[in-house]
């Protein structure tokens, strides 16, 4: 949409004419065809796209942590080793990516932008309730390209500064949201490997250290078993993006961070290459 239709330096009715604090309503009413939802591709055309997995969340005392693999393919083939995976959506949320790649950090994108819109227009932030529905409508909306094999299907998680402790929320293709009990999700290909990682290892009163082993242990697990998902590549000084978000917001594990509990949990795979065994009983 151009910003100076008349030469006088205004800007368009559009940008000046009440209305909702939503971005994603504010593109539908004035230039729908940049919303990704309203594409559409040629009948019968099939298209070989990257795609991104495996994410991974666990809540801990004091926050939630939210981490990818590097690993992206197209069909059997590895399209990219370094792609990134976790956005943060705003200072106390972010977003992890399965699915479609180019389409999913559009939407992130689009995410962010429609955050941060609601919060100049508001004053204030929006709730991370609020947050994890705006997500769910913009899932919904990629129905369409979703129904022909280019499906988005994120990871949202958040610190909940009301409730003051880490929530995370999974969603369906359709836009249908869970949040999350069990204090941990997984999603993308290596999903179910992962989650039976985390099933056996996630206990309650973690701290961030722990979580965060735990998420890249959860990883290890789901590359072990899922030719989709990349565990840490040492060789390449490839590894996993974790982040923790807590009351003083969102935080990226610097490379050497993580390059350390990767090392350490590939050291002890060397002598017991199942990992970490849980009790009985």
């Amino acid at each position: 949409m151009e910003a100076n239709l008349s030469g006088t330096g205004r800007l368009p009715a559009a940008f000046l004419t009440p209305g909702s604090s939503s971005f994603l309503d504010f593109l539908d009413s004035h230039a729908p065809q940049l919303l990704p939802g309203r594409r559409a591709l040629p009948e019968g055309m099939t298209i070989e796209a990257p795609h991104g997995t495996t994410i991974v969340a666990a809540v801990f005392d004091g926050g939630v942590v939210l981490a990818g693999d590097r690993r992206a393919t197209m069909g059997n083939v590895i399209a990219q080793r370094d792609i990134e995976k976790v956005f943060p959506a705003d200072e106390y949320s972010a977003v992890g990516i399965a699915g479609t790649a180019g389409l999913a950090v559009e939407m992130v994108r689009l995410f962010q932008l429609e955050l941060e819109h609601y919060e100049k227009i508001e004053g204030t932030v929006l709730s991370l309730e609020g947050k994890a529905n705006r997500l769910t409508t913009m899932i919904r909306s990629n129905l369409a390209m979703a129904m022909q094999g280019l499906a988005v299907v994120p990871v949202f998680a958040g610190y909940d500064l009301d409730l003051g402790r880490g929530r995370i929320f999974t969603y369906d293709v359709t836009g249908g949201r869970s949040e999350e009990r069990a204090g941990f999700a997984a999603t993308g290909s290596g999903s179910v490997f992962a989650r039976g990682s985390m099933k056996k290892l996630y206990r309650d009163g973690l701290n961030g250290d722990q979580a965060a082993t735990l998420a890249v242990q959860a990883l290890y697990d789901a590359d072990d078993d899922d030719s989709a998902t990349g565990g840490p590549d040492l060789a390449r000084k490839i590894f996993p993006i974790v982040s923790l978000i807590t009351e003083d917001g969102f935080r990226r594990l610097t490379e050497d961070e993580v390059a350390e509990i990767a090392v350490s949990i590939t050291d002890q795979r060397r002598e017991h290459p199942n990992g970490p065994q849980a009790p009985l009983l």
